[in-house]
């Protein structure tokens, strides 16, 4: 078992972990490293290796059945492995469960394949992985392949196209399991194919008399093969994706060919320099007859000034994607497409790179499975969602190098939309910092969420649809002088640099995109024109690095949260290589390179919302011993957070500096987590926080804890309170107001063992403007099983807002608010919202004490002082 240990959590003074800025002064404080060389690789926590898989493949697409059992896909290992691991597919640990206890005790750890016969193959600690299906294999009464998808003519893209479309089914992903039945013992397995065009299989799984799961191959089928699906575009790259909280699977759409600028660079870095040479994106050559060819005709065009646009690998599908919506098949001369355009069906560049659900997956018609895009929730290289018990909630990462994590929060519960096409939110892009110095592991990222845009589905296809009659003659008729059809090679050499220098003027342009940002700043996010309103859901990357948001994270890979996670639970991301626009000298993240990569997580807060991430995993350094490498997590990939909290880790990275090949399957057991709520409270009033533990595999039986206030001077302890199933305790002892201790013992077993369970609550008293640390001190806690619980403590903060000014105000409190969240205190008569009084109480109190010692509060012009124009502008703000 891996034990590397991390430092202890830092305490944080910083206002923003409860929405406001600080007012007044209180330092953090800092916890000593647990051990002198705080370097990868560590784990906060445990885990223990339960598989390897067969050479040259990932581990991807984990799913753990209601019943224990787990599946997960074998993805394009190597064509040279014996039979059945030279092909992709998808399969299940026959012999082995899960008990859900939270402890990684059901296994014994897998050691590592040694010999080439263990290395060529699936292996596991326990139990035997049998494949389900595999790529090719015959389904759907024999009608379709699996894996493979057809044109509107049944003909498998397969055979249509030459030798070099390899990998048809044999790049699996994710797994998600819709059952049919109430004790989840028989259903549909969703499985994705990373392929171009994209793949999704519905797989009938059945768990037999003996226990052993098997798969129902003659009723299985591609799900992308209807015209359902080819109404909106067919998929492309299924990669990851999620099942809803409404039991729903969606697909994950990893269009890597939608960047429209390279690297860290910014549309706005094109116009000023009046060329997108150098800079400019895959996504702008998506309509050149075989665009994957633009890297040499650039370099014929540019020479030493020529360059490798961001995603243009990803192109070379997008004649057979059209070939799949149905597009007559171009000549092509020894099995290779020709440069000749497709005029006739061409793919909607803007209709990839999105979120799929499957509304009805159990249909027994395929054609009623009524599958809907989510254009709303953006358009990335998507990894995967995750899709948050408050039905309102989505986050996405996006995959490749500087690429954002983005968010969703719909204006009502998702479920709660007659037409999915209704469904209606604001879309986020994330702004992180990172929160202290030191090695990664010793680095948290502090978290903003920029808001991009607000629309409807409905909406955003509107928008796609006025771009889907452009072709690949458009390509040429737009760009070019010669006309193609009398020298198509000196048609396409005009294009291809018209476009390099000037754009694609088939889509969104450069000049609409800078205008959108410079629109957004000076009138924000709704302030926007009307045709301007789709460029951040269209052009996603592009439009959040015109507005500061952090799109410098490299292969972000996995996020993921219990399916019934609630404020106080974590959500995890993966960052599969920690290097790229993470590690260099520009903009807002600057690491010292880990190529193994590393694991976040963050806390939710009541609406889950992410404000914090802090490393939980650290990958190992190159120059690390073989040794060291063999039990460390490298190149994370998909995670899941199982019922009982553990995390399933997968692996996509292969030898590195191991000494075995294979990528692995680990499991990840959480430490026990000791907390206490964070608030935010107006001067002279009352709020309540929670005390609880997280990750308690074996229960609590009792202990003895105080948590203390570091600055009674700003907030004081005036209550507390036990969990109500707590039947022997003492006190608690509430004393001066600084601290509370409690002692208790857990006598009927009430408090049980599971993610999250609260202790007891205390109510604190805002005393004085400012900040001020709430700590932990555990003197001691024991489990269920009489040994000793060695918790982390994690601190919080209590931030309290100035006095009442001028003696009162009109409503159910005097002291002065912040409404909206920003740490200004606009509500300056403390009626709970902002109007004109404000301003005149503001104007008339100006120079008393409670204004003018309260800078932070009330200084509305951000000039760092208070005057007269600190009225003004919260005049402006009516």
């Amino acid at each position: 078992m891996v034990e590397f240990t991390r430092r202890n959590l830092m305490a944080s003074s910083v206002a923003a972990a409860v929405g406001v800025s600080a007012v007044g002064s209180a330092s953090a404080q800092e916890r000593p490293d647990e051990h002198d060389t705080p370097a990868a690789p560590y784990v906060e926590g445990s885990m223990k290796r339960l598989s390897t898989t067969a050479f040259g493949a990932e581990v991807t697409g984990p799913f753990v059945f209601e019943t224990g059992e787990m599946v997960y896909s074998l993805q394009a290992p190597s064509t040279d492995n014996p039979e059945p691991w030279n092909e992709g597919g998808v399969g299940v640990i026959d012999d082995f469960q899960f008990t859900f206890n939270g402890k990684n005790d059901e296994f014994e750890e897998m050691e590592p394949p040694r010999t080439e016969e263990e290395q060529r193959k699936v292996k596991t600690a326990t139990g035997e992985y049998r494949l389900l299906a595999r790529a090719g294999d015959e389904i759907n009464g024999g009608t379709e392949r699996w894996g493979h998808q057809e044109t509107p003519d049944g003909e498998d893209v397969a055979d249509l196209v030459d030798e070099s479309y390899v990998g048809v089914g044999d790049v699996t992903d994710m797994n998600f399991f819709v059952s049919t039945t109430e004790d989840g013992t028989e259903g549909y397995l969703f499985t994705n194919h990373e392929t171009r065009p994209g793949g999704i299989s519905r797989t009938p799984l059945y768990r037999d008399e003996d226990g052993y799961w098997q798969a129902d191959l003659e009723r299985a089928l591609q799900v992308e093969n209807t015209d359902a699906f080819r109404a909106l575009g067919g998929t492309k790259i299924n990669c990851y994706g999620d099942l809803t909280p409404w039991e729903t699977p969606v697909s994950a759409e990893e269009e890597y060919g939608h960047p429209r600028v390279s690297g860290t660079h910014t549309v706005s870095d094109i116009t000023e320099e009046g060329s997108g040479v150098g800079i400019r994106g895959g996504s702008e050559f998506w309509n050149r007859p075989n665009a994957p060819n633009v890297t040499d005709a650039l370099e014929e065009h540019f020479g030493d000034d020529a360059w490798y646009p961001s995603g243009a690998w990803a192109l070379s599908g997008n004649e057979k994607l059209a070939y799949y919506l149905g597009a007559e098949p171009v000549d092509r001369e020894e099995g290779e497409n020709t440069r000749r355009p497709i005029g006739d069906v061409f793919p909607n560049r803007y209709r990839y790179g999105y979120f799929v659900e499957i509304t009805n997956p159990t249909a027994d018609d395929p054609e009623n499975q009524q599958p809907v895009k989510h254009w709303v929730m953006g358009r990335a290289a998507w990894e995967c969602p995750e899709f948050m018990p408050d039905e309102k909630t989505v986050y996405g990462a996006s995959d490749g190098g500087a690429k954002g994590i983005y968010k969703f929060v719909a204006d009502e519960p998702i479920t709660e939309y007659d037409d999915p096409m209704d469904v209606r939110g604001t879309l986020y892009a994330i702004a992180a910092t990172e929160v202290g110095t030191g090695t990664v592991g010793e680095v948290d990222l502090d978290v903003e969420w920029l808001p991009l845009g607000t629309a409807s589905n409905a909406e955003v296809e509107s928008w796609i649809a006025e771009y889907d009659d452009v072709t690949q003659v458009d390509y040429l008729e737009t760009h070019a002088e010669t006309d193609w059809a009398e020298d198509l090679e000196q048609a396409l050499l005009e294009a291809d640099e018209e476009v390099a220098i000037n754009g694609n003027q088939d889509y969104i342009t450069d000049e609409e995109i800078v205008e959108w940002a410079r629109q957004y700043e000076e009138y924000g996010p709704d302030g926007v024109d009307e045709e301007l309103r789709r460029v951040p859901f269209l052009e996603t990357r592009a439009a959040a690095k015109e507005i500061g948001a952090t799109v410098e994270f490299n292969k972000a890979e996995g996020i993921d949260a219990h399916d019934e996670a609630e404020p106080g639970d974590f959500i995890y991301f993966a960052i599969s290589s920690l290097g790229g626009s993470m590690t260099d000298e520009q903009g807002d993240l600057r690491f010292d390179e880990v190529d193994t990569g590393l694991l976040y997580r963050g806390e939710l807060d009541e609406h889950y919302d992410v404000s914090r991430l802090e490393p939980v995993i650290v990958g190992p350094n190159p120059s690390d011993p073989e040794s060291l490498q063999d039990v460390s997590l490298i190149n994370l990939d998909n995670v899941m957070v199982m019922d009982d909290g553990r995390v399933l880790l997968c692996e996509d990275k292969g030898r590195f500096g191991r000494s075995y090949p294979n990528d692995a399957l680990w499991v990840y057991e959480p430490p026990t987590t000791i907390t206490v709520d964070s608030l935010a409270v107006s001067h002279g009033a009352t709020g309540e926080v929670d005390l609880t533990v997280s990750s308690v595999p074996d229960g609590i039986a009792g202990g003895r804890v105080t948590v203390s206030v570091e600055h009674p001077a700003v907030a004081e302890i005036v209550d507390a309170s036990y969990h109500d199933g707590l039947e022997l305790t003492s006190g608690p002892t509430v004393g001066d107001g600084s601290s509370v201790e409690f002692r208790f013992a857990d006598l009927e077993d009430e408090i049980g063992s599971g993610r999250q369970v609260t202790l007891a609550t205390l109510e604190l008293e805002g005393t004085g403007p400012g900040t001020t640390d709430l700590t932990i001190d555990v003197h001691a806690l024991d489990d269920d099983d009489a040994a000793s619980i060695d918790p982390q403590s994690r601190p919080s903060v209590v931030v309290t807002g100035p006095p009442p000014i001028g003696g009162g105000g009109s409503g159910p409190t005097d002291a002065p608010t912040d409404p909206d969240g920003d740490g200004r205190f606009e509500d300056v008569n403390g009626n709970g919202r902002l109007d004109y009084d404000d301003v005149v109480v503001l104007f008339e109190h100006l120079e008393d004490d409670a204004v003018q010692l309260n800078d932070e509060a009330f200084d509305f012009n951000e000039n760092g002082r208070i005057d007269y124009d600190d009225v003004v502008a919260l005049y402006d703000e009516l």
